[in-house]
């Protein structure tokens, strides 16, 4: 094979890694660098823009360091069977890159991932090389993301994570059976090993007020993981079970979902179509009720049909709807959690809620002004001069809250 100029493995290996979503930077401490501390917004080959829960916008380079790999993965673009143009970064390659990007601006970190090369341990001993080359002899500052190869010896993935601020390693099918099935050189009770590893590793990494000297940095910003949806049969409701098991059993960060996309010359068992990208909206909706709102799976799933959630109306009025019988709320006595429960009431709000009245008895207009709406929030709550009457139980309070959007008339031509 001829030898691929640098910006062509930029094309490729940018390209190639857009399939993964487990990539943003929440829950790391921010550094301080002497090239500066602005955050870049220039678009580019390789680039991505992630959202921190504080609102910043995120920018990383977003790069495989090969996408050749030993692994047939049914679903997967990069498979060794897959006829997709290959392309590899040296070490050095990937180096020279994140700093180019970082000193001209354009990202805060680095977001790298490979395929699986000669094997586990040798392909995880590369990621780990960029990491430690940037870190110990360039001063890095900036934010780096490595995938984990669970595959590799656990002292490989033990030296990642004291150069990494966040790892990653994707259980990728909500069904273990369907991960045997289309990916067979994977074994999720081995990646389940690797993220249990990381785990045990970050707790112990967390410094205690009676410790005088402090334990060596882990990962800070945790682990994360990513389901793809739609390419089994797992319904919503299953995905979010698996969730809440990733969740308690390995103190996840986040979980991410990818909504599956049919790939070139893909296997007959996989789905001929992609599911809608509402699919996966909903599910990082409900996600986020699990994470921040006291949700939990079952619940969510009780404004689920046949195991789907709703793609017209969110989990949470779906679920609001489905347990009438718990409203209307009163905002001036119910407590945080019953308000959470409140469609269109956020965390802000209702936080704000409980700090307002403390002082004043509220009224309807009150809560307009503590929230970002009132259409979603005036059926469910009571208020000093509000109440709902007969609109909570009203028949067509579904069709008032999510109505049909207006038909289209479609081109002949």
């Amino acid at each position: 094979m001829a030898q691929l100029d640098l910006r062509r493995k930029l094309s490729i290996l940018a390209d190639a890694a857009k399939y993964d979503a487990s990539c943003a930077s929440s829950g790391t401490s921010k550094r301080d660098s002497s090239s500066g501390r602005g955050i870049g917004s220039t678009e580019g080959m390789g680039i991505c823009h992630a959202y921190t829960p504080d609102g910043r916008c995120v920018s990383l380079l977003k790069i495989l360091l090969t996408n050749f790999c030993i692994y047939d993965c049914a679903y997967c673009i990069n498979r060794a069977s897959s006829n997709v143009e290959r392309a590899r970064f040296s070490v050095d390659e990937v180096v020279r890159l994140t700093l180019e990007f970082y000193r001209r601006n354009y990202i805060e970190g680095l977001f790298l991932s490979s395929g699986i090369i000669r094997s586990g341990d040798y392909t995880m001993e590369q990621l780990v090389r960029v990491a430690r080359t940037l870190r110990e002899d360039h001063d890095f500052r900036g934010y780096i993301h490595l995938k984990l190869i669970p595959e590799a010896d656990p002292k490989l993935v033990e030296e990642a994570g004291l150069y990494a601020d966040r790892l990653s390693a994707n259980i990728e099918l909500p069904r273990d059976e369907a991960l045997q099935r289309l990916a067979p050189q994977k074994d999720v009770g081995v990646i389940k090993k690797a993220m249990g590893q990381v785990r045990l590793k970050v707790e112990a990494a967390k410094p205690e007020r009676r410790d005088r000297a402090k334990p060596p940095r882990f990962a800070p910003a945790g682990q994360s993981t990513q389901l793809i949806v739609g390419a089994d049969g797992a319904p919503d409701t299953e995905i979010l079970q698996r969730s809440a098991s990733l969740y308690g059993g390995y103190g996840l960060r986040r979980v991410y979902y990818s909504a599956f996309s049919p790939i070139p010359d893909s296997s007959a068992a996989l789905p001929l179509q992609k599911p809608p990208l509402m699919r996966e909206h909903r599910l990082y909706q409900a996600d986020w009720l699990m994470r921040f709102y006291g949700f939990s799976a079952p619940e969510i799933g009780e404004g689920a049909t046949g195991g789907m959630l709703d793609l017209a109306v969110d989990p949470k009025l779906a679920w609001a709807l489905n347990r009438r019988e718990l409203f209307p709320v009163d905002v001036n006595r119910a407590g945080r959690e019953m308000l959470l429960r409140v469609p269109g009431l956020g965390v802000k709000s209702v936080d704000r809620i409980l700090s307002v009245r403390r002082y004043r008895t509220l009224r309807l207009e009150d809560v307009a002004r503590l929230c970002r709406g009132l259409d979603k929030v005036r059926p469910f709550i009571v208020a000093l001069d509000w109440t709902p009457g007969g609109l909570t139980d009203a028949a067509d309070l579904r069709a008032r809250l999510a109505p049909e959007p207006a038909p289209v008339q479609l081109s002949l031509f």
